[in-house]
């Protein structure tokens, strides 16, 4: 997860995404050519479709602000709705899209109710009601410069949505402007999809960090969690589900100086933990309730990030200090032998493996900012690229595959703004084909996806749990939903990564969800 403030700092427009080739209207309608027994690939618009704003505060030229970073009245207002605004209800947790041109863009939160936040800090001034809606935020970049964003209310276009302009200014020199598109991000104001709801059956909080992923097996679910801010390290929390209707927080696991753990998996009597500090931690969990360390491979200091099994192989997803996939034999599950180490032969400064899915004799990778990557990997000490999806300003992070109508069809999302669900026919993996996809709201992002038959699970950050019917991979159907992002949860902030994080859908009748602030939750299976 990205901190926003690299953003605010001198090297914002080096760091913003920028994007190229995006149109403002819709892609054609996907009709059927009468020439070909295809249908045309859809034309890729990347994750941020930019909408030219009609805020009248806009200035002229994005460098040149009019308004500063203290004074609310210094922003050009007129013409603007504000009446609108200052009947805005004063609490809610909003995410907001900060455009300064028609090429670059970055994300970031507020909430207005008693706990307010901007940016994730308390801001430095708040001011919504009878005077309109202004923020702002300060921080102190690594070179000592004082950073402060502010923004001013300027129309209320529709219910839980609010518009308006921004600046910045650096040591209280405006230094550049622009607009914003905010929503609030609970889903009352949201049009229904015509999605049955899925029913709760359990909900259990997590007492250790941040959870963010789940791995199901002997009646026991291992959710795995990261560091929240100091105070709360992360770590390892096992429950039994045995019950769904009444799970049981059995115990609590973390290593001294090692808790900084993102992704789990299990194979027979051995539970696999991704660790940012050790690598591949290793569990003996004969007895489920009570998990035994053995070892963290491949030793060392290393960051596995995700892990995936397929058989007996285990992929580990390192971002650092390498950047590589390694390649584990685990016949012997509780002894895992490292094989090989895959990096890409022309990787792009700063991509890593984020996530990977193994499929036939193939792995397809989301290597961020080289994007989605597949590999032949028949042999582990020759993998060969087969192909690759990218486009410009890709974050590739999550993915499934499957074989849908005679077809390998995977899906696969980013995360950040706007990243979303695109349905990839991946048959030929030298010509992969954009030949579907989901968009939420532009605000918000897709996390992490389970393939099921031709059912497709989908935690969705604030958008919650969505379960499509992707049996017709053109037109994905969404047919289950579970809103799980609580905008007044105590734990609940500001950021992009709030809500659903994680999913598994094991096959014993229950979706087990994974959100932030809530912890474990069971919901049956639709």
């Amino acid at each position: 997860m990205t901190s926003f403030f690299r953003l605010l700092g001198t090297g914002l427009f080096a760091c913003a995404l920028s994007l190229s080739g995006c149109s403002d209207s819709d892609p054609p309608p996907l009709v059927p050519d009468a020439g070909t027994p295809e249908p045309k690939p859809l034309i890729e618009r990347g994750d941020y479709v930019d909408v030219v704003p009609n805020e009248p505060c806009m200035d002229p030229a994005y460098w040149s602000p009019r308004a500063n970073c203290t004074d609310p009245a210094s922003f050009p207002l007129t013409g603007c709705d504000l009446n609108a605004v200052r009947a805005l209800e004063p609490s809610g947790v909003y995410q907001a899209l900060f455009r300064y041109n028609s090429q670059s863009y970055f994300g970031s939160g507020f909430r207005l109710d008693t706990a307010p936040s901007f940016l994730g800090l308390p801001p430095v001034r708040r001011q919504v009601g009878p005077d309109g809606l202004f923020l702002t935020a300060e921080v102190t970049t690594s070179d000592r410069k004082v950073m402060r964003l502010a923004l001013a209310g300027c129309r209320v276009p529709e219910p839980g949505r609010v518009t308006g302009c921004f600046v910045r200014c650096t040591d209280g020199v405006p230094d550049f402007s622009g607009t914003f598109d905010a929503r609030r991000m609970n889903l009352a104001h949201e049009a229904a999809t015509g999605a049955q709801p899925l029913r709760l059956v359990s909900e259990t909080a997590v007492p250790v960090g941040d959870p963010v992923d789940v791995y199901v097996t002997k009646g026991h679910a291992y959710v795995v969690s990261l560091p929240r801010k100091k105070e709360e390290p992360g770590g390892l929390s096992v429950i039994n589900v045995s019950d769904p209707a009444r799970p049981v927080l059995v115990t609590r696991v973390s290593l001294p100086n090692d808790h900084y753990w993102n992704g789990v998996w299990a194979k027979g009597d051995a539970l696999y933990v991704a660790s940012g500090n050790s690598g591949l931690a290793v569990f003996d969990i004969t007895d489920p309730a009570n998990p035994q360390y053995l070892r963290s491979l491949p030793g060392g200091a290393i960051d596995v990030h995700t892990v995936f099994v397929d058989g007996d192989r285990l992929y580990a997803m390192s971002p650092s200090p390498n950047g590589e996939t390694l390649v584990f034999d685990v016949a012997s599950p509780l002894e895992p032998r490292l094989l090989s180490r895959l990096t890409l032969p022309n990787k792009a400064a700063g991509s890593y493996p984020h996530d990977a899915f193994a499929y036939g004799d193939r792995l397809y990778i989301n290597h961020t900012l080289n994007g989605y990557v597949v590999l032949d990997v028949k042999r582990p000490d020759v993998t060969p690229v087969l192909g690759a999806y990218s486009f410009y300003g890709n974050y590739s992070h999550a993915n499934a595959v499957g074989t849908i109508d005679g077809r390998t069809i995977a899906f696969e999302g980013g995360e950040r703004e706007g990243a979303h669900l695109r349905v990839l026919d991946v048959t030929d993996p030298a010509k992969i084909r954009l030949i579907g996809e989901v968009r939420k709201r532009a605000q918000t992002s897709i996390h992490n996806m389970v393939l099921k038959g031709t059912r497709l699970y989908v935690a969705w950050y604030h958008e919650g749990v969505r379960v499509f019917d992707v049996s017709k991979p053109e037109e994905p159907k969404e047919v289950a939903s579970f809103d799980s992002f609580q905008e007044a949860h105590p734990r609940s902030t500001d950021s992009l990564f709030q809500g659903a994080i994680g999913i598994r859908v094991p096959g014993d009748g229950y979706v087990y969800a994974v959100d932030l602030s809530r912890g474990l939750l069971i919901l049956s299976e639709p």
